[in-house]
């Protein structure tokens, strides 16, 4: 395939760094912009150059702007946005921006990222989901309590981007311990956080389903199961191995792609309910993820795939890859230690089979694990390691 000029997006994120490293080292040209430079992609070696950009979530119009004038300036054949604000500013405008953006439309996309309407799907292909009660306004407690949900429950808004008089807002998941505590929590929400999801709490380990589907034909698959995650009660992964990818949870990943009428990457979260061993499904991510590094190390260079599909050579099908490698983001697990002890296990909202703090710190300084490799500190590419050391402290 012939190199391509490729500008990736939201140079903060881990994942935009792991974009940058996996196409440049195969020979691309790629650019990086961030709403802040330099950025943790940007510094990579293999960045050719980056700029400053509005933030996709704060100033979508300007950031859409800014990085169509880019996109003209660099001469951009791919643009890869990385976060979901950035692909909700960008997909309405692809015909405008001038490069081939590897994404389906907009109203594909806005379906996929609808958890609401992501569970309701699963839901009809015979895909377990959390027990769950849809509240559309905070006059709606009633139906909770009329759902006789165990607690604690989680609280999920129906986007992670939500929108209120014309504003985005980055929106997050919440615990709550109790029935008494449900209505104050929910009244101090901000109005795009609805409709809001009340969940029954599925207690268990993480494991992802990633695939690469393009024009109906699965072109990648991964998995992984999470070790530790950033808040411990569950978030983002920051200690993570690759596994075997169960074929029937791939199979039925797939369907939900298919139904969702989706087109490129996307994460399929699950919980494996500790008690049954059930896979519950969590959400779907339309983009890449966080710990997309792992799958790249393990053989799934998902960023090469997506870009050769996209150009029009697709490479053979990935679906082979390295058991037990393992994958660690340091910062972010420095992070997840120090609010173990900051915090208590309630406030935490922690499962009941969380380890101690004392195990907790133990796990985390056991330093000399097999197939252990750093998400961001790579010895033939140190700044991005660098950059997000001086970042970390700036931030204490």
């Amino acid at each position: 395939m012939t190199p391509r000029r490729i500008l990736v997006t939201d140079g903060t994120q881990r994942s935009a760094l792991a974009v940058v490293r996996s196409l440049g080292k195969i020979g691309h040209t790629v650019f990086v912009c961030a709403p802040r430079v330099p950025s943790l992609a940007g510094s990579s070696r293999y960045s050719f150059a980056e700029s400053e950009v509005p933030s996709a979530l704060v100033s979508p119009v300007d950031f859409v702007n800014e990085v169509t004038l880019l996109v003209d300036r660099w001469r951009i054949d791919t643009l890869i946005p990385i976060t979901e604000a950035s692909l909700l500013a960008l997909l309405p405008e692809r015909a405008s921006v001038g490069a081939t953006i590897p994404f389906p439309d907009e109203s594909v996309f806005r379906g996929i990222t609808d958890k609401g309407a992501v569970l309701a799907a699963a839901k009809q292909l015979g895909i377990a989901t959390p027990k769950q009660v849809v509240v559309r306004a905070k006059s709606d407690l009633a139906a909770v309590h009329a759902a006789l949900l165990d607690y604690p429950v989680v609280l999920k808004p129906s986007r992670s981007v939500g929108e209120n008089d014309g504003q985005r807002v980055a929106l997050g998941v919440m615990h709550v311990p109790d029935a008494k505590s449900l209505k104050p929590v929910v009244e101090s929400l901000d109005a795009a956080a609805f409709p809001l999801l009340v969940q029954q709490r599925i207690v268990g380990p993480g494991t992802g389903i990633f695939l690469l589907v393009w024009n109906g034909v699965v072109r990648a698959a991964f998995a992984h199961r999470r070790i530790r995650e950033k808040p411990a009660s569950g978030g983002v992964s920051v200690y993570s191995q690759s596994v075997a990818a169960d074929p029937e949870l791939v199979e039925r990943s797939r369907q939900l792609l298919e139904r969702m009428k989706w087109n490129g990457v996307a994460m399929i979260e699950y919980k494996l309910d500790a008690s049954t061993g059930v896979p519950y499904l969590m959400e779907v991510n339309g983009r890449f993820w966080g710990s997309l590094q792992l799958a790249i190390d393990a053989g799934v260079d998902f960023p090469a795939l997506l870009v050769a599909a996209s150009s029009g050579h697709p490479l053979p099908p990935v679906t082979t890859y390295r058991i037990g490698a393992r994958s660690r983001w340091w910062w972010g697990d420095v992070d997840q230690l120090l609010s173990r002890w900051r915090k208590s296990d309630a406030e935490l909202a922690l499962p009941p089979d969380a380890p101690s703090k004392l195990r907790a710190t133990l796990e985390f300084f056991s330093l000399l694990q097999p197939h252990n490799r750093s998400d961001v500190f790579r010895v033939r590419d140190v700044k991005p390691f660098v950059r997000e050391t001086l970042d970390w402290f700036q931030r204490r």
